[in-house]
């Protein structure tokens, strides 16, 4: 399986910072933050790392960082952006070290591996003890996929599209339960759950809002007429952040903190 997987995951092409990039960068910015509440220790197992855009935001909350990634294109710009961090590439349930990790991060990658199961369980058993692993998969019941069963551009919240097949390797969709009965079919313990980021909008149509959007004040754009200008851009981006944390259910991104 080891080969044909690996080249398999050569063959997408979605990176972070390669597609949809100002949506992606921003939603990346608020999972670190998020995802660093939880952090415990002085060493960082990242799986995977991707292109390093989310490892290098999390660089300086540890001691020592190590990425993990099946593609050596992403692994290649993680290098380049972190020349002096360690990276390897592997299948993340065939990683193995001697090494145990305070903190290991699995930032959109559950729906992506081919035995979610035996991927935490393998994890897992690379954290010290009273270590976390900190799992976030995107959200099948976001708003704005129910949004879409309703317009009718998706037949079910499930559902996954060409895209996410094809550009982004998906091969299944989460809720907040059944990423918690994965965890429990692990044998692993659910400690803390949430969301990320409410979004209302598709992928797309986020990416273009928050490129060419009305963000002046006045003119039917943000704001108050009269008031004191802000970045309106970054209120409202922290606003999906933070009403995303009081419902959970309704955004881009749902996460577990296990313990084992």
């Amino acid at each position: 399986m080891s080969t044909n997987e690996l080249e398999l995951q050569q063959k997408f092409t979605w990176s972070r910072t390669g597609v949809y990039e100002t949506y992606n960068a921003i939603l990346g910015r608020y999972q670190v933050q998020e995802a660093l509440k939880y952090a415990r220790g002085h060493s960082l197992l990242d799986a995977p790392c991707g292109d390093g855009a989310l490892t290098e935001m999390m660089l300086s909350r540890f001691d020592r960082v190590v990425g993990i990634d099946a593609s050596e294109t992403h692994l290649a710009l993680a290098r380049d952006r972190l020349p002096n961090g360690e990276f390897h590439q592997t299948l993340l349930e065939e990683f193995d070290t001697e090494e145990r990790f305070g903190t290991i991060t699995m930032i959109n990658v559950l729906e992506h591996v081919v035995d979610p199961i035996y991927a935490l369980q393998r994890m897992a058993r690379l954290l010290m003890p009273g270590g976390i692993l900190i799992v976030h998969v995107p959200n099948a019941l976001a708003i704005n996929r129910r949004l879409a069963v309703k317009m009718g551009t998706l037949t079910e919240c499930e559902e996954l599209s060409p895209f996410d097949i094809n550009v982004a390797g998906h091969r299944r969709s989460y809720s907040l339960k059944s990423l918690q009965d994965d965890v429990v079919q692990a044998g692993l313990r659910v400690v803390a759950t949430g969301g990320v980021f409410y979004k209302m909008l598709s992928t797309p149509q986020m990416d273009w809002f928050l490129k060419n959007g009305p963000w002046e004040t006045g003119g039917f754009g943000w704001g108050r007429v009269g008031a004191e200008q802000r970045d309106w851009r970054a209120e409202f981006c922290r606003a999906c952040y933070e009403i995303g944390a009081d419902h959970p259910e309704d955004c881009n991104i749902i996460y577990v903190c296990i313990e084992v």
